[in-house]
């Protein structure tokens, strides 16, 4: 069964290169990011988790843990964070899951039942492992992506994501496209005019059924 956005996210307790985790527990009150890899001491990775480094400030600032996962085991992630921390010239501060076993990867959908990782593997046994997933403190599901082997992702997108599902949980409010912090937001219909000009004050009515009002604070 696929993991559908607000499903709960499977608990799980794995070992990374920081320790022993039970993912619910880790996630705690927080929003968090997994992000998924096929292997470790690869070039698109490398940069990747570098990327993920860079922003550290950014997650703390949202409240937000990143975690990794690589189906590689706990002592090539601890060697391999030598050269992320060398490509990227700051900390990799985060774990990295050591997933040998797929049972995350297939707890999470990116790999069939069946899969296993053969002697000799290259990162094509395990492409689809190239995803990331938000999930929010209630531990559902709130967004997902999944990428080819040769198309890095955009972190500042996953950051873009990650503000526009903070402004919009468990309020009435959705973010049009190509929407950036501190640009207006749309009311949801679940609110008519008049509710909407009580809760959020001034509305733009562009359509019917497109209303626009400034971010709130």
């Amino acid at each position: 069964m696929a993991l559908r956005i607000n499903d709960v996210v499977p608990d799980f307790t794995a070992e990374t290169d920081q320790g022993t985790i039970r993912f619910h527990d880790w996630i705690g009150d927080n929003w968090a990011i997994l992000f998924s890899h096929p292997k470790d001491f690869t070039p698109v990775c490398t940069t990747e988790f570098g990327a993920v480094a860079q922003l550290a400030e950014e997650w703390a600032k949202r409240g937000a843990r990143v975690i990794g996962v690589s189906v590689d085991g706990v002592e090539a992630h601890q060697k391999w964070k030598g050269d992320i921390e060398r490509y990227a010239g700051t900390t990799a501060g985060f774990p990295i899951i050591a997933d040998e076993g797929l049972a995350v990867s297939k707890a999470f959908d990116m790999l069939p039942a069946e899969a296993y990782l053969p002697d000799g593997r290259t990162p094509n046994d395990t492409a689809t492992v190239r995803s990331v997933f938000i999930i929010g403190p209630d531990k559902k599901l709130k967004l997902s992506m999944t990428y080819p082997m040769s198309v890095g992702r955009n972190f500042a997108e996953v950051l873009r994501a990650l503000d526009a599902l903070q402004l919009t949980y468990n309020v009435p409010l959705a973010t049009p496209a190509n929407w950036t912090t501190g640009q207006d937001v749309i009311v949801a219909l679940s609110l008519n005019d008049e509710q909407a000009r009580e809760k959020y004050g001034q509305i733009d009515i562009k359509l019917p059924y497109l209303r626009t009002t400034a971010a709130p604070k």
